[in-house]
């Protein structure tokens, strides 16, 4: 019997641009690597202001140019998520902190990990700038970002014991 899935949350604001993104692309990469059935992905925001709303369209726009399919409606992180994932990946700092507040106990504060901890070229606050209020440049920096994020991501976890 296969082992079972690795689950994985990406969490930002909204669930509009940026957590969106990061899923669609590890979703993408894992069935490029012919993984599907090794990993389950889904993505969450910290607020509720989008739920039930598709990602935002220049993140769709940007996806859809590189040959990367969104789907999914926005919803909001709830401590159930604790149990139903193995990491939860914040999109910056402030997330992180958030979501920790949020874990239901230690244990499930070693979950909350930073997307761009797995960025073969970091900043020094390992943060995915918001793109919401900026210019399309921010929608391609954001998905080159991630994109990097989630190779590493990937990797480390396909080098992972058991």
């Amino acid at each position: 019997m296969p082992p079972p899935p690795v689950r994985l949350c990406f969490v930002c604001l909204g669930n509009i641009c940026r957590s969106p993104q990061a899923e669609g692309i590890f979703r993408h990469l894992v069935e490029r690597e012919g993984l599907a059935g090794s990993f389950e992905a889904d993505s969450a925001g910290t607020g509720a202001w989008h739920a039930g709303e598709p990602p935002d369209r220049r993140t769709q726009a940007t996806s859809r140019r590189r040959g990367v399919p969104l789907s999914g409606t926005a919803r909001q992180v709830e401590p159930a998520d604790f149990d139903r994932f193995d990491l939860l990946l914040a999109i910056d700092s402030g997330i992180a902190d958030q979501l920790r507040r949020l874990a239901p106990t230690p244990a499930h504060r070693t979950k909350v990990h930073l997307l761009r901890a797995y960025d073969s070229a970091p900043d020094a606050e390992l943060a995915v700038p918001d793109p919401y209020y900026g210019g399309a440049t921010g929608f391609d920096e954001v998905f080159d970002i991630c994109w990097r994020s989630c190779e590493g991501l990937l990797a480390q976890l396909r080098q992972a014991p058991g």
